[in-house]
This record gives structure tokens, C-alpha cells and sequence, in this order.
């Protein structure tokens, strides 16, 4: 941003939630990219725990990383200024510019919100000011007239940003027609003139068969359409935001393959992104066990994933009946794997005497490992990379966690991490097994010898596969979507919106 001119941006805000914002905002950020212009990803507030760590320490929602990523810069604090991670069906971590600020209530945070405006309009401004582009993504519908007061997600963002908007319907979901015009209907005027057009999205068949649709629409609303987007297939290879996404992913995969492994559905589930690379695996047949479901008696692995509430979820998952079916599991002569949360339930005993997750309590671990875990801060938030202990072999992610774990089996760490040491505990038959990294799966020979697969041969080099997807999704974009007017909508000339497309921007740079 020079000469105090407005940088160019652009918001998308949806009919409702999950019509494919975070995905079209991604697919648009690498296809400005590629174009030779210098573009940041932008959400006001997001609710998911899934969750990134940047850099300097802060976390912000996935989404917004992959959206970096789409970038070709690395994650900033500043792309996601609050996100909310859900501990209870009426309460949330509330994190502000990456840092936790506290625990709320739906209500607590409904009276809480409006005084983070400030730092929200902080946040993007920062970003705006090394960019040519900023793409921002609201949250659920543009339309939620009863919430609009305190709104700092949606049209109240746009508003106090002054920044243009589309509008996103899902047609996948049926009704489109009355998701968009009902939309013009429960918005005033100076909101309905903020929006520049639209974009249906998640179209399957022949899109020529809906232009009658759309002249309904821009009848009705004046409002001019920015294209129709066919259903992405290549979706499945970038991590999903929401939990929501795991109804789609329950089902095993590549049936027939050498290796089965089950993952239990817990109600907290964080950072379930973890597992993509197992689930893009062709030798893999990976299911989601939902609950109310026995774990498959022909897995090979069965794993716990990262929680947002340990103790409750370790509550819920002797609910399902899942550790009797993990006990007989291991008798089979099955592994058991827990990552961050899960490798906590594994141990003697989890304690939160301060209340960090939720009530204070504590509660008897599975005791398959001989560790003990106290939740207290502060939060661990870092970038990590090192090696498995005992192969050498290279791995990276990153820690997002409260808590300490210690006792006996520490002594047999699963990985040795630079800076830090030790992570984890391996029990000593080394068929169970758990750690603090996320995202480790994503180094491809580990990912390979810890499923029993042998060394990696390139079979899948799931990085590169992200990055292929990201492309496709571009151009899957460029084929279907009025770029030039879009740039236009955003204040950038058609002719810098037009430039022939560069290489893939696929390398991280400080952002």
C-alpha cells in the first residue's frame, strides 16, 4: 500500500457455512499468484481446531495456512486474528493475533467480540501493507441479520474495512436459487451494494443447463454472476477445515491395501489434517471409527488423535467402548499410536487442576504407556523438525499443546527434536507409541516405515501432491470464473490481473 491509496482486496462471504469459501480463497490466491502479483490471505474470525503454528510463535486456523501456502509465503498471525477452538458444545479458547486470550462462553464471547474490531482492523492492515492483493474470507452466512451488531466476521468486517464483497452459494447442498436472493432480501441496502456479484460453486454436470438460474438471480438482485464452479475432485488432497469434512472421509479407502489403520473420531478431534497423508497413502486403507462404532478388527494401527479437550474426550472415548476394543486390539498384536492429546490419554493419568480444558479433574489414562500428564501452561507453540529415535529418519511439524508429560517411558523417546530433545515414549514391546509433533506423517520415509511398507520409493510424495493439487484447483478456477472482472470488483486493473502466469509459487518466504 503507497501513497495512501487502499490496497486491493476482496472478501467472499457464503450463503452459510461450508459452501467452499476457504478452498476458492486458496485456488485464488495461487491463481494471483501465478500471475506476478503479491498476494495475502485474510480471516477476520475463524472457529475450527484445526489450527496452524506460524513462525513467531502464534496460531491461526489451517486454512488460512493452506491459503498461505497458496501464496508461497509462510503463515502469519496476522491472516487469522481470532479463532476460536471449541472445548465445549456452549464454550471456546478464544485466540487473539495468535495468542490465547481466554476461555468464553457463546454468550461471554457474543458481549466480548465487537472490542476485538480494533485489533482485527490491526491485523489486516499490517498484512495490506506488503501486499497487492488481500483475499479475505468471512465465516458461516453473510445474512445473520441477528447477530450483525457485534459482527466482526462477516458484513461488519467488510464495512469497517471498507472492502468490496462476493457472495458464495453452494448448490450441492439444493436451494441455491433461494440462498442468494434470500440473502439480498435480509440485507439493507448499503450491504446489498457492497456486494459486487456472485459465484455459485460446487456445481455437478452441465453448467449451461443453470444459466436460466442465473438470470433469475441477477433479476431479482441486480447483483452480476462471477461464474459457476464445477465440483473439484482434487479437493480430497488439501487439508479440510472443518470437522464437518470427516462425515465425507469416514468411509475405509483404498480397500484391498497391505496396511489398515482406524482413527478414532473423538467429539474435541484436533488437528485431524495429521492423518491426510495416511488417508493419500495408496498402500493404506484408512477409516474414521465414528462413535457408536466398534474399531475394525483387521486394523493394523489404530490411532488417537490430537483432542481440544483431553480429559473429556478421554471421558468420551471409554464411552464408545473404545478401549476394551484398543485392549483387544493390542492382543491381536496390533500398535497403537496417539498423537498430542491421544499420546496423553495413552499414560497412568491425566490431571487439570487449574481447569485448563474445562472442569478441573483428572482421570485414569489408558496406561498402555508409563507416563503421567499435567495440563498447565504455558502453551507450547512452535515449528519443530528432527528424527525418529533409533531409524534417523527425518521429520517436521509442529507442537501445539498444554500440559507436561513425564515418567519411565520418556526414557525410550519415539523422536529427538532440535532445540528440545526428547519427544515422546515408545512402551517397551515398541507396539505402542505416541508424541507431542503434529504433522509428522507428512515426512514420506518415516511415514512409510511406520507403517511397515519399507523404505520410500516415491510412491507418494505427499508435499508435492498438496502443491499439485493447489495448481489444479487455479486452473480448475481460471477455466470456470470471470478472473478479469473479479480483479476488477478488488480495484486491481485488468491488465495487472492479466499478466501471463509465473511458476508455481510453491517456496515459502517470510510473510
Amino acid at each position: 500500500m503507497t501513497g495512501g491509496t487502499r490496497t486491493p482486496a476482496l472478501m467472499l462471504l457464503g450463503t452459510g457455512s461450508d459452501v467452499g469459501k476457504s478452498l476458492l480463497v486458496a485456488g485464488l490466491c495461487r491463481l494471483f499468484t501465478r500471475r506476478g502479483l503479491t498476494v495475502r490471505p485474510f480471516k477476520p474470525q475463524n472457529m475450527s481446531n484445526n489450527a496452524a503454528v506460524t513462525p513467531d510463535g502464534g496460531e491461526i486456523g489451517r486454512a488460512q495456512a493452506l491459503q498461505a501456502r497458496a501464496c508461497g509465503v509462510q503463515p502469519s498471525r496476522h491472516m487469522n486474528p481470532v479463532l476460536l477452538k471449541p472445548q465445549t458444545d456452549v464454550g471456546s479458547q478464544v485466540v487473539v493475533q495468535g495468542e490465547v486470550l481466554a476461555n468464553a462462553t457463546a454468550r461471554d464471547y457474543f458481549r466480548l467480540k465487537k472490542s476485538l474490531l480494533p485489533r482485527v482492523l490491526d491485523s489486516f492492515h499490517t498484512l495490506s501493507a506488503g501486499a497487492d492483493l488481500v483475499l479475505i474470507e468471512g465465516a458461516g452466512s453473510a445474512a445473520e441479520v441477528n447477530l450483525r451488531a457485534s459482527d466482526i466476521a462477516n458484513m461488519g468486517f467488510a464495512e469497517a474495512a471498507d472492502v468490496p464483497v462476493v457472495l458464495v452459494g453452494d448448490i450441492d447442498r439444493g436451494g441455491v436459487l433461494a440462498q442468494v436472493v434470500g440473502t439480498h432480501a435480509l440485507l439493507p441496502e448499503p450491504e446489498r451494494a457492497r456486494i459486487k456479484g456472485y459465484l455459485i460453486n460446487k456445481f455437478r454436470g452441465d453448467p449451461s443447463l443453470f444459466d436460466p438460474a442465473l438470470d433469475i438471480v441477477t433479476d431479482r438482485t441486480d447483483w452480476p454472476s462471477f461464474g459457476v464452479v464445477p465440483w473439484f475432485n482434487g479437493a480430497r488432497a488439501l487439508p479440510a477445515e472443518d470437522a464437518m469434512a470427516l462425515d465425507q472421509r469416514a468411509g475405509p479407502g483404498h480397500d484391498g491395501a497391505p496396511v489398515t489403520v482406524a482413527i478414532l473420531r473423538l467429539s474435541r478431534v484436533a488437528n485431524f489434517d495429521d492423518f491426510d497423508p495416511l488417508a493419500a497413502e495408496p498402500d493404506v486403507a484408512l477409516t474414521w471409527v465414528q462413535p457408536g462404532e466398534a474399531v475394525p478388527g483387521n486394523a493394523d494401527i489404530v490411532i488417537i488423535p490430537g483432542s481440544k479437550a483431553t480429559l473429556a474426550d478421554l471421558a468420551f472415548l471409554r464411552a464408545q467402548g473404545w478401549d476394551v476394543d484398543i485392549a483387544a486390539h493390542l492382543r491381536r498384536g496390533g500398535r497403537v499410536v496417539g498423537i498430542c492429546a491421544g499420546y496423553q490419554m495413552l499414560g497412568r493419568m491425566v490431571r487439570d487442576p487449574e481447569g485448563i480444558e474445562g472442569p478441573p479433574g483428572e482421570a485414569p489414562g489408558l496406561g498402555l504407556l508409563d507416563v503421567d500428564t499435567v495440563m498447565r501452561g504455558p502453551k507450547t507453540l512452535r515449528e519443530a523438525a528432527g528424527t525418529e529415535a533409533g531409524t534417523g529418519l527425518s521429520v517436521a511439524g509442529y507442537e501445539m499443546h498444554m500440559g507436561v508429560t513425564e515418567g519411565p517411558d520418556r526414557a525410550n523417546p519415539w523422536l529427538t527434536l532440535d532445540g528440545s530433545g526428547p519427544d515422546g515414549a515408545v512402551s517397551a514391546d515398541g507396539r505402542v507409541r505416541g508424541c507431542y509433533l503434529h504433522g509428522l506423517f507428512g515426512a514420506d520415509a518415516f511415514r512409510r516405515r511406520l507403517l511397515g511398507l519399507g523404505e520410500d520409493d516415491g510412491a507418494l510424495d505427499y508435499a508435492a501432491g498438496v502443491e499439485a493439487a493447489l495448481d489444479a484447483l487455479a486452473d480448475h478456477l481460471a477455466a470456470s470464473v470471470d478472473v478479469d472482472a473479479l480483479a476488477c470488483a478488488a480495484g486491481i486493473s485488468v491488465s495487472a490481473a492479466a499478466r501471463p502466469e509465473t511458476a508455481t509459487a510453491s517456496t515459502p518466504e517470510a510473510g
